[in-house]
């Protein structure tokens, strides 16, 4: 049987695009994101006497910065917030960091949200704008890295 999906790209359940949100506020929507990852440390204890083995323990958490490419931001949202956190915004701040709660949300392609990422202390550290050239048929894309201190996950439960 031919789903009624099939000529709109598939499973339901696939994300198309993905929202990110800082403290409510759409920054952008995007085909790709990268970085959304942690990676627990390990720490050695040799017992003495214990030359078998060595006990690993869990330590400390990290995260990579997180990279949004083939994007086009529709507000000023985005540049309203790196100011606040970089430059003249952040010197009239007294060179504080006000870092942010952020979100990442896969969406499908009819629209309904799949999972969302709830990003901790998130603010950004680089962006990239289009590149421009007559030339070229493709979109207008940004491209934005953020920096986090880690993140929580939420289900969407189906309609």
């Amino acid at each position: 049987m031919v789903s009624s999906l099939d000529h709109l790209g598939g499973d339901p359940a696939i994300a198309s695009r993905f929202l990110f949100e800082v403290d409510g506020v759409e920054i952008g929507i995007f085909k790709e994101v990268r970085g959304l990852e942690v990676t627990v440390g390990t720490e050695e204890i040799k017992e003495g006497g214990q030359n078998g083995y060595v006990h690993k323990i869990p330590a400390r958490m990290t995260w990579p910065n997180i990279v949004f490419r083939r994007g086009l931001t529709q507000s000023d949202a985005l540049f309203d917030w790196m100011s606040k956190s970089s430059g003249e915004g952040f010197a009239g701040n007294g060179n504080k960091l006000s870092r942010s709660t952020g979100a990442i949300t896969a969406i499908t392609h009819t629209g309904a949200r799949l999972r969302s990422w709830q990003l901790q202390a998130v603010f950004p550290v680089r962006w990239k704008g289009p590149e421009f050239s007559i030339d070229k048929k493709e979109a207008l894309e940004e491209e934005l890295e953020i920096a986090h201190h880690g993140f929580k996950s939420k289900t969407f439960s189906a309609p």
